[in-house]
């Protein structure tokens, strides 16, 4: 890492910023900031939601960080702070009106070429409209072990769940993803039926 920061450095911080030294807090939020954000917006799916539970998981972390004891890693404990402040706003969400989307064959999008600079975009796009369909405690695993790389006992330390568990959530997550993605990719129009 380019900026020297380890478990060390955030020990550190955490000592300091556990005893008032401002400074040392936001330190050690700005250095786990954008990690935080990138987890939240791959579980809210949206960057609206993203930054409501980003903020959310923020305020969390301040609020608990007097009762972090260190018997895990920073790093691990706030990935589950934010993991319960997505799971969170995912029920809020649950509980609001959901606007329609556009067509998405209207788009232009389904059907790009690899060529095509926007193939990335959509890839993504149809990732995360594919990981929205997973309950928010398959989504949570999978974000947490395919895009965040980690391993099934530091997941299931985040979830405070059974590592089986972790393996059964990521293998189902995965294969409805698999599932999902195929369905996108077999059908370039939405009206090919026949």
């Amino acid at each position: 890492m380019a900026t020297g920061h380890d478990d060390h450095d955030d020990r550190a911080l955490v000592a300091a910023a556990q005893a008032g030294d401002r400074r040392a807090l936001e330190r050690l939020l700005a250095h786990h900031h954008d990690r935080l954000r990138g987890l939240c917006r791959r579980m809210c799916g949206n960057d609206a939601d993203a930054d409501d539970a980003t903020q959310e998981a923020l305020i969390a972390v301040i609020r608990g960080l007097a009762a972090f004891d260190g018997r895990s890693a920073f790093t691990t404990w706030s990935h589950r702070v934010a993991t319960n402040a997505c799971l969170d706003e995912l029920r809020r969400r649950s509980r609001r009106p959901v606007p329609a989307e556009p067509d998405a064959s209207a788009s232009g999008r389904v059907g790009a070429t690899p060529s095509d600079p926007a193939a990335g975009v959509a890839i993504r796009l149809d990732l995360d409209a594919a990981l929205a369909t997973l309950a928010p405690e398959v989504r949570s695993a999978v974000v947490l072990r395919d895009l965040g790389g980690y391993d099934y006992a530091t997941i299931a330390e985040i979830l405070d769940i059974p590592a089986g568990t972790v393996r059964s959530r990521i293998a189902r997550g995965r294969a409805r993803l698999a599932d999902l993605l195929d369905d996108r990719a077999s059908t370039p129009s939405g009206s090919q039926h026949g």
